[in-house]
């Protein structure tokens, strides 16, 4: 098999690959075609069913995995497969386990260190917080290390709400180091819980898809809910400090028009923002570049309100 990560323009390709979503379309003549989203576990790569009617199209659906015939072209610098004939496959023809996407880091060492940052908190009441989600309810860190953090934009694979989380944390961890008047148990606490929402707004894999909590309510507030009810469990919690931390969650994208309910009155809640921000950023960057052909301008990217350059030279 062929990863998608390995695919450059002009690879003839007959292989099967799991069909994430299929959206119906019309040209601007207003023939029919179809954008499909094909996946493995080094990620997705845009199609084209030019002729969906053909007789050599199966006729298939998201979440079906499909044995592609077609070639791999470049759009707008970007990889994009022409997809000539799609077969339906049968359960036994194929390894799930190849069509998920998957951090490239270590789930365990990344869980490791997301620990050893916990042991750093010494906030008897944050601590606990903390020790009640990570350390002892299992069925919260399982779905937590499973996630993603997001379904499409950045980290949208097995181990990315994980891996964002750590990231986000060790930035958090820098600005306390660099601004000492920074609350490092305030901070830190509410890296590591600032997208525990996103493992009840979003299904497991492979559908990765919002569930209807997340449609209602979205993973901030569902976040702030989580911790609101953590703390009612734990005697003697001060309610400012419930306030501080669940406020951090609640202006953690910075803006209204972001999504947060309110904008950040703390300075922790201002490094909270910036670092998931980075982080977001950095990673989406990170994933249009690994997915585009060449090195160069990237096209333009709705996120960063700009045409991108990637600097990399090969050879």
């Amino acid at each position: 098999m062929k990863f998608i990560k390995d695919l450059r323009p002009g690879d003839r390709i007959q292989d099967i690959y799991f069909c994430k979503s299929k959206t119906p379309a019309t040209t601007k003549n207003g023939k029919p075609y179809d954008n499909v989203i094909l996946q493995d576990k080094t990620g997705c790569v845009d199609a084209k069913v030019w002729d969906p009617n053909s007789a050599g199209i199966d006729d298939f659906d998201s979440k079906d995995f499909i044995e592609v015939v077609g070639e791999a072209t470049s759009f707008n610098g970007m990889l994009q497969i022409n997809v000539k004939r799609a077969r339906i496959c049968r359960e036994g023809e194929y390894d799930p386990a190849l069509y998920m996407p998957v951090s490239s880091k270590d789930n365990d060492e990344m869980y490791k260190e997301l620990l050893s940052l916990i042991a750093s908190v010494k906030n008897q009441y944050l601590h606990r917080i903390l020790e009640m989600l990570f350390v002892e309810d299992k069925d919260f860190i399982a779905a937590f290390r499973k996630s993603s953090a997001a379904k499409s934009v950045h980290h949208g694979f097995i181990g990315g709400l994980l891996e964002h989380t750590l990231s986000v944390a060790k930035l958090c961890d820098y600005y306390c180091k660099s601004y000492p008047a920074l609350n490092h148990d305030l901070l830190i606490t509410a890296a590591i819980c600032h997208d525990i929402g996103k493992t009840r707004e979003l299904s497991a894999f492979p559908e990765n898809d919002y569930t209807d909590c997340g449609n209602f309510m979205g993973h901030i507030v569902i976040g702030s809910q989580m911790i609101h009810d953590l703390v009612g469990k734990i005697e003697g919690f001060p309610v400012l400090l419930d306030q501080e931390l669940e406020h951090c969650i609640l202006a953690h994208h910075g803006q209204l028009e972001y999504g947060s309910p309110k904008k950040p009155v703390l300075m922790e809640a201002v490094a909270l923002n910036m670092a998931d921000d980075t982080d977001a950023k950095m990673e989406t960057f990170k994933e249009i570049r690994e997915n585009a052909t060449d090195p160069g301008w990237l096209g333009y990217n709705r996120l960063f309100e700009s045409n991108l350059f990637d600097t990399r030279v090969e050879g």
